[in-house]
């Protein structure tokens, strides 16, 4: 955030100024939870939604909390600390001042006296039982915990959310492996993020791609590579990668009218290897489709590529507009003059898009049918055949590919496609669908996964809240709870010291236990009083996950 850098006690609500002193007199303990309460608003399709999320980036937040407290509390002198937070508050809290005395304790002990306590990270947590819980160490930070929730909520949901949907994408891609004999070693390369440019900023688009990172291995995401090397210990394993790609200004750039040889120039430029070309800077159909096509009078250039360490020599056409499945997938189209007039019903009943007649194809407008009889067929825009086939039909009749035991059909390895625009999990599972249709398996595709997938979310996408459950006054412990009437009871918090634990490929929670059970359980100290414990790099994380699929 440059020179708008924020502060630690700065990074609150401001209701959160005054609650120190609104807790009932003699209150030495608060005992909180931070816990994903229900997935009602997670738009992914129903057979992938089990209920659970993925849990990821506490460690990020853990740093950055230690540094800004240190930075901008602890090391600053406690006088200029006061004086400058005291004239900040003064418009929030009113005329009944703020009084700097707990602060001051907290500044003197000079480290935060806080337990947190977590789950793993990479662990699959069902929704409604608790990630973490905080509670202070030292009687005078009792507010503490509960101060800390505007940014505990604001900084943490972002990771797991991005975590858990790309978790989706990847239960998605496996599945479709599985039934079409896909390359289950090309998985890792299938979700690829592209969402950096779209995010809330670069710290944003670090957080929400770090997760992405835990299920896939494709990435352009830079600064989630980063995040991932600095905080996790990515140096050690190979965290992410992209290839070689144009952009439009590049094709731009080389004119419209010699496209050709600006694609050849690229082939030529770049023998070996993968190299990932953006084809719909003007007529992607003439780039990919028929014997007359860009990527037809390159062949032999692109069949003569030279394969890199990894064994790729792959020349990839990247589509960027237009509805991605039927870019990928073409059109399921009705033949007028083999089975007779359309019916709309049946068309629709069955997924037709298009009808074919006199050999053109126009694409089907169900507004126009009514009672079936060819008098009464209206067609739309009519399409090429080539969009009709769609772009991995069009490189298979130009290009080939292998049949694999399953009878499903994977393009030449020379030859890809990426698709990065609009990418939804609703959209993953019809190209991959009908892809499997059309007899060609899961492994011919790549999806980019932007900000349209990873930017429309919020905090109640997973519904995290934090909570407290449990609170000592003068020494004696109170469970606490809240159970709204107005609320369907997603807002029904736990109450009492809590304990979770791992029953099976499930984490349960029990609330009202003793502090000796709390003691047990799966979550366990990650920071105290300072000091960090049990973290994971994110080669145990993935794994961790891997085992969860």
């Amino acid at each position: 955030m440059g020179r708008f850098l924020q502060t630690a006690l700065t990074s609150v609500d401001s209701y959160k100024l005054g609650h120190a002193p609104m807790y009932p007199k003699g209150t030495n303990k608060v005992y909180s939870n931070f816990t994903p309460r229900s997935m009602a608003h997670f738009a992914v399709p129903k057979e992938f939604k089990d209920n659970k999320m993925v849990w990821a980036g506490f460690k990020i937040f853990l740093e950055e909390l230690v540094y800004f407290w240190d930075e901008t509390f602890f090391k600053q002198p406690i006088d200029t600390v006061v004086a400058e937070f005291d004239a900040f508050v003064a418009p929030f809290v009113g005329p009944n001042g703020f009084d700097a005395s707990h602060i001051r304790k907290l500044h003197a002990l000079g480290y935060l006296p806080l337990t947190i306590k977590a789950l793993p990270e990479g662990s699959k947590v069902n929704i409604g039982v608790p990630v973490l819980t905080i509670t202070n160490n030292v009687a005078h930070a009792f507010w503490l915990p509960n101060y800390l929730e505007t940014w505990m909520s604001c900084e943490m949901w972002k990771t797991p959310t991005s975590a858990t949907i790309s978790h989706v994408y990847r239960r998605i891609i496996n599945k479709y492996a599985e039934l079409t004999g896909g390359n289950k070693d090309f998985i890792t390369w299938q979700g690829h993020d592209f969402s950096v440019r779209g995010m809330s900023g670069i710290v944003d688009a670090a957080k929400s791609g770090f997760g992405h990172l835990l299920s896939f291995s494709g990435t352009d995401n830079c600064p989630a590579v980063k995040l991932a090397n600095d905080v996790y210990g990515g140096q050690g394993t190979f965290v992410g990668g992209s290839v070689p790609a144009t952009e439009h200004s590049v094709m731009c750039a080389g004119g419209k009218e010699t496209e050709y040889e600006t694609f050849k120039r690229l082939v030529l430029d770049f023998p070996s290897g993968v190299i990932s070309i953006v084809s719909d800077t003007w007529d992607f159909w003439n780039v990919v489709g028929g014997p007359n096509s860009l990527a037809a009078r390159l062949k032999p250039e692109i069949m003569a590529r030279k394969p890199d360490q990894y064994g790729n020599a792959k020349v990839v056409f990247r589509p960027d507009s237009g509805d991605p499945v039927k870019i990928i997938c073409g059109y399921k189209y009705w033949d007028i003059d083999t089975y007779g007039p359309p019916n709309e019903a049946e068309m629709a009943d069955n997924g037709y898009e298009a009808v074919k007649v006199d050999n053109k194809y126009y694409k089907a407008d169900f507004s126009y049918f009514t009672d079936g009889s060819p008098d009464a067929v209206r067609f739309g825009k009519e399409l090429t055949e080539y969009e009709v086939k769609g772009a991995v039909e069009c490189l298979w009749d130009t290009f080939g590919g292998t049949t694999n035991d399953k009878g499903f059909r994977t393009l030449d390895s020379h030859v890809g496609l990426i698709y990065g625009d609009s990418i939804t999990t609703q959209r993953a599972v019809a190209i991959l669908e009908q892809l499997m249709a059309k007899k060609f398996a899961s492994d011919n595709i790549v999806l980019g996964i932007g900000s349209f997938t990873f930017q429309y979310n919020t905090r109640d996408t997973m519904g995290f809240a934090m909570k407290a459950t449990y609170v000592q006054i003068d020494g004696n412990g109170v469970e606490i709870f809240k159970d709204p009437k107005t609320d369907a009871g997603t807002k029904k918090s736990a109450k009492g010291l809590l304990k979770v634990t791992k029953v099976g490929d499930d984490f349960r929670l029990t609330d009202c236990v003793t502090s000796a059970d709390e003691e047990l359980g799966d979550l366990v100290v990650v920071f105290k009083d300072g000091k960090f414990y049990n973290s994971d790099d994110i080669a145990a994380i993935r794994a961790r996950l891997a085992t969860q699929v």
